[in-house]
């Protein structure tokens, strides 16, 4: 291709990048409700004698209490000394605690304020985001002003939007004292989330919007709501759409994080690959939150929207725990684009200015998807699965996926099963069902969430899952019988009521019990309920037997 037509194609690339950016200006973002902070200007300086120092610049509408952790006391500032007691900060901008002494002890002591200036040369509070209001520096003059300066700023009444939104009905963390799924947890740089046994909690204040507990979230319990998945994906598909009904051909859809924007709010993906301050004719800049606000429900949209490449372009600020988590999630999409013949390099995650290059092989030209994101993360990222392996000219039916992936399936051994069913009270995602009148256990596999709470759950250790991802929607949709045995019939009235293996097992079990010693009493245990409890209460050994445990 000749150097003029080359340059005929990027001008138009560029008018078609411009009139998409215009077309998305214009969308509107649904709001979220709004936290408030309220700041009086109390600031806990905590260090060794430079706290005593430096606590005097905090002037003008900040008031500064030393919290002495080594070192000679010295008049100044009010101060209050550690004095060898342990060291503990909970809260957040207007609302810190910290608590000196062991609880319950007489040297127990707490302090309220409203800032912390931590100048210990290991911050206290060793999280990889620290809550707003905490501000950490060394004792370098660089540092010291800008800590003073960014202090000063904190003082009075503060918003934030609330970002997450969360549905505890398909939360996969607990059921029934069983912890199964704490992703959200072990991901969260900000330790915003915490369990409160069955479901988790999210401390809102607390939270930043990081965004990855929704990326690694398999079942959309967590949603990221400011902008919601909707809203996101609405800004990717305009963005795709008006490029390409411009005349722009072979569009990158590159997501980087609004407080990372390079300069002039430029990156490149260019013919080279690499991303430099060089933007490329066809690269689309899409700002969000945080890089891992964006999960497998957007990249796979993006692709289905017609995108080329998706690329997360990573400046470096993101906390380890969290690219981590990013880089699994990247790796279970790759899996999946290799399982539907495309290249697994269309979606990738890439430092800013490394040199590194994404792959030259981009997706093939497909017919653009027009799906919105009405439903929930997993009905849109199956959704975007289908418009792509519908396309696809190399594909499998099934491809096996690595460990914690979202989609799997789940197995039962026929040796073991008893068909008590706890298994299905406990699963989240509704992918093990009852056969309601009959003893059985049904599945749905596009139903389940891989989180293994049915595993934990299930007494006789009878059951046990795969992760893997079936490409046939009906397949993957349709409930289909995993295990079952002939019903068990009350032997008074001849009323179905239990598997037989059920009954046996529980005979085995209660075999030494005192209570079932009699022949009556054993075969009580081969009745249902509503006959049990008449033979209970016309056998007056029974009832004696009752009537004397109640009294001792």
């Amino acid at each position: 291709m000749s150097e003029s037509e080359l340059n005929t194609i990027s001008m138009q690339n560029l008018r078609a990048r411009e009139a998409a950016q215009i077309a998305l200006e214009k969308l509107k973002i649904q709001p979220t409700s709004l936290l408030e902070y309220q700041s009086s200007g109390r600031v806990a300086v905590i260090g060794g004698e430079q706290a005593i120092e430096l606590a005097p610049r905090l002037n003008g509408a900040l008031h500064p209490q030393v919290v002495l952790t080594g070192g000679v006391e010295e008049p100044g500032a009010p101060l209050v000394s550690v004095g060898g007691r342990s060291l503990a900060i909970d809260g957040y901008l207007g609302n810190f605690s910290i608590h000196l002494g062991e609880a319950g002890k007489p040297n127990r002591e707490s302090i309220k304020v409203d800032l912390i200036w931590d100048l210990s040369s290991e911050p206290v509070l060793d999280i990889p985001m620290k809550p707003p209001g905490y501000v950490c520096s060394d004792g370098s003059e660089e540092h010291v002003q800008e800590a003073v300066e960014t202090l000063s700023n904190l003082v009075g009444v503060f918003q934030k939007p609330k970002y997450f939104n969360y549905d505890a009905s398909i939360c996969a963390h607990a059921r029934s004292g069983i912890t199964a799924c704490t992703r959200c947890i072990d991901a969260c740089p900000a330790q915003a989330i915490t369990s409160l046994e069955e479901a988790i909690e999210v401390d809102p204040y607390l939270c930043q919007g990081g965004g990855v507990c929704t990326a690694v979230c398999p079942g959309g319990a967590l949603t990221y709501a400011y902008p919601s998945m909707q809203d996101t994906l609405d800004q990717v598909r305009t963005l795709l759409h008006v490029y390409k009904e411009s005349g722009g051909e072979h569009p990158v859809l590159a997501f980087f994080s609004e407080n990372e924007l390079p300069d002039e709010g430029r990156i490149d993906a260019g013919s080279s690959g690499e991303i430099t301050r060089q933007i490329a004719d066809n690269v689309l800049p899409m700002v969000v939150e945080e890089l891992a606000s964006t999960g497998l429900e957007v990249w796979f949209s993006a692709l289905s929207y017609g995108a080329g490449h998706v690329v997360l372009v990573d400046r470096g600020s993101m906390a380890e725990r969290v690219r981590k988590a990013l880089q699994q999630q990247i790796a279970i999409a790759q899996e999946i684009l290799q399982g539907m013949g495309y290249p697994l390099d269309a979606i990738q995650l890439l430092p800013y200015s490394s040199g590194e290059q994404h792959s030259e092989i981009s997706m093939p030209v497909i017919e653009a998807a027009a799906f919105s994101a009405a439903g929930g993360k997993r009905q849109t990222l199956f959704m975007a699965i289908d418009h792509l392996y519908a396309q696809s000219l190399h594909k499998k039916p099934m491809i096996n996926l690595a460990a914690g992936a979202p989609f799997g399936a789940a197995t039962v051994d026929s040796e073991r099963c008893t068909l008590c069913l706890s298994c299905v009270s406990a699963c989240p995602g509704k992918a093990l069902q009852s056969g309601h009148d009959a003893p059985q256990i049904h599945f749905i596999e596009s139903n389940c969430l891989q989180c293994g709470i049915c595993t934990r759950t299930c007494p006789e250790d009878a059951i046990w899952i795969s992760p893997r991802l079936l490409f046939d929607r009906e397949a993957r949709s349709t409930t289909r019988l995993l295990y079952e045995e002939e019903p068990f019939c009350c032997v008074a009235c001849g009323k179905p009521f239990a598997s037989r293996s059920m009954i046996e097992n529980m005979q085995k079990k209660l075999a030494q019990h005192p209570m079932f010693q009699s022949r009556r009493a054993r075969e009580r245990l081969l009745m249902c309920d509503e006959c049990r409890v008449v033979d209970v209460v016309q056998d007056a050994d029974a009832m004696g037997a009752d009537m004397e445990s109640r009294q001792h």
